[in-house]
């Protein structure tokens, strides 16, 4: 792994410990749904807030287009797929929402189990194939600067906001 797209993995470890959190949370539906409906809505933000607004962020607005660049095979192919991931990604979160905020919870934690296969089938892709293929198609330089890049993004984005979604979930 190279170390300065690290970054991406440790986004993707807080993202798959803080679905796994939720996951969890299905047991309160019918104990305590008032608690329940508290945890979606705060973790609904993580996901939205960190997931999408930190982590795809970084990856649409800098590292894919990048990698789209240097090969338009990717392009047309495992970057656009990532993009239409994350489209749905938003819509799902939307739904789970709405589900959430009507009182339907045991559909919103059947909405969000999808979302949570879905999202970690796309780490995967990421983890195994994408972040692999950046390996490849950059050389050491390219990717420093892609990292530096990705600092600047979480500095404007606000690092302590990061910081405070990443204690939330550890």
């Amino acid at each position: 792994m190279n170390k300065h797209l690290e970054i991406l993995y440790k986004e993707h470890a807080v993202i798959k410990k803080a679905l796994q959190t939720v996951k969890e949370l299905k047991e309160l539906i019918d104990i305590n749904p008032d608690e329940y409906k508290s945890e979606m809505i705060r973790y609904i933000s993580f996901f939205r807030k960190y997931a999408d607004g930190f982590h795809h962020y970084k990856e649409e607005q800098i590292l894919f287009p990048e990698m789209s660049k240097k090969n338009e095979f990717l392009a047309e192919g495992v970057i656009k797929e990532m993009f239409e991931n994350h489209s749905d990604f938003r819509e799902m979160t939307g739904n789970i929402e709405s589900l959430v905020n009507s009182g339907d919870y045991k559909n919103a934690h059947a909405a969000f189990e999808k979302y949570a296969e879905a999202l970690l089938d796309h780490i995967a892709v990421e983890d195994d194939e994408v972040f692999q293929m950046a390996e490849s198609v950059f050389d050491d330089a390219e990717i420093e600067k892609i990292y530096f890049r990705f600092m600047d993004c979480d500095k404007d984005l606000g690092t302590s906001d990061k910081i405070k979604f990443e204690a939330m979930i550890n």
